[in-house]
């Protein structure tokens, strides 16, 4: 694998970063953990002359949680870091499970949480749950910053919100509401060291037996990770029955857009959306339950 001649830099500052990358114009790449852009240089697809790379930058590698203002992941926090954060563990176990769930030990240990969603790949398994959760973005430039929510930052594939000059820094949860539960279920063709085939995020409240705050992310099956908004509207405000998360999960599976690719036939998939949707259901209810 020959790569392409390029120059590479290091700031030390967000500031830095975002006015080189600015400069840099179309030939100018973010580098993180490489481990995308690094086979697409590889494989010609990628041609960058110039790689900013943000890791010497002190504190976007920072894990931060608060009981008031939620979780903080910055930008080169690696998803092996994600996947076992204490805190991560304990107050958003479905996250930790997807970052755990993210290809193979090597990758988790050089690969970003953010890279994995700027790569904006309609199977990134960590974009459902966070969507699911309400999570937001932070976004650095030569303009300041901005925050915009994950659910309107995927616009395609490969392609987000992000504008010519933009990093990403920090990935920002909301602190788990009381009586709040989330899942992350998803299946592949070769387990642990294939790409998902099917993914899905679920986030529900429980108030008086009743379910609230309804989210289903499904991911692999769509442009983007799509929220299947039929199925949550079937629960929302309702008693909770494994009746009715079955006929929830068959609406998710009805407003998949599933393709037929390598990985998986697209009726292959639109039959996971049902299984997988109705596990997590019942997942996030229950430990909605215990909170």
């Amino acid at each position: 694998m020959r790569l392409p001649r390029f120059e590479y830099v290091a700031p030390k500052t967000v500031e830095a970063a975002v006015d080189l990358l600015a400069k840099g114009g179309e030939g100018c790449r973010l580098f993180a953990g490489g481990t995308d852009l690094m086979v697409k240089m590889g494989h010609g697809l990628a041609a960058p002359t110039r790689l900013v790379a943000v890791k010497e930058i002190e504190g976007l590698n920072g894990i931060q949680f608060d009981p008031s203002k939620g979780l903080s992941i910055g930008a080169t926090a690696l998803l092996v870091e994600v996947a076992e954060n204490l805190d991560v563990v304990k107050y958003y176990p479905a996250m930790a499970q997807a970052a755990k769930k993210t290809a193979n030990t090597q990758i988790r240990n050089m690969a970003t949480l953010a890279g994995n969603l700027c790569n904006a790949a309609p199977s990134a398994d960590n974009a459902p749950v966070l969507v699911a959760r309400g999570a937001e973005v932070e976004i650095a430039s030569l303009r300041g910053t901005r925050r915009l929510l994950l659910d309107g930052f995927f616009k395609g594939p490969g392609l987000t919100a992000l504008e010519p000059g933009d990093i990403l820094t920090h990935i920002l949860v909301p602190p788990p509401a009381p009586a709040s539960g989330a899942s992350y279920q998803w299946i592949s063709a070769r387990g642990k060291v294939d790409i998902s085939a099917v993914c899905v995020g679920v986030k529900v409240r429980v108030e008086n037996d009743l379910s609230k705050d309804v989210r289903i992310v499904l991911g692999a099956v769509g442009p983007t990770p799509m929220r299947a908004k039929a199925a949550e509207a079937l629960l929302e405000g309702v008693k909770w029955s494994e009746a009715l998360t079955a006929k929830a999960a068959l609406k998710a599976s009805e407003e998949s857009m599933p393709i037929t690719d390598v990985r998986a036939s697209a009726e292959y998939r639109r039959n996971m959306v049902a299984v997988l949707t109705r596990r997590a259901l019942e997942e996030a209810h229950v430990r909605a339950v215990q909170n």
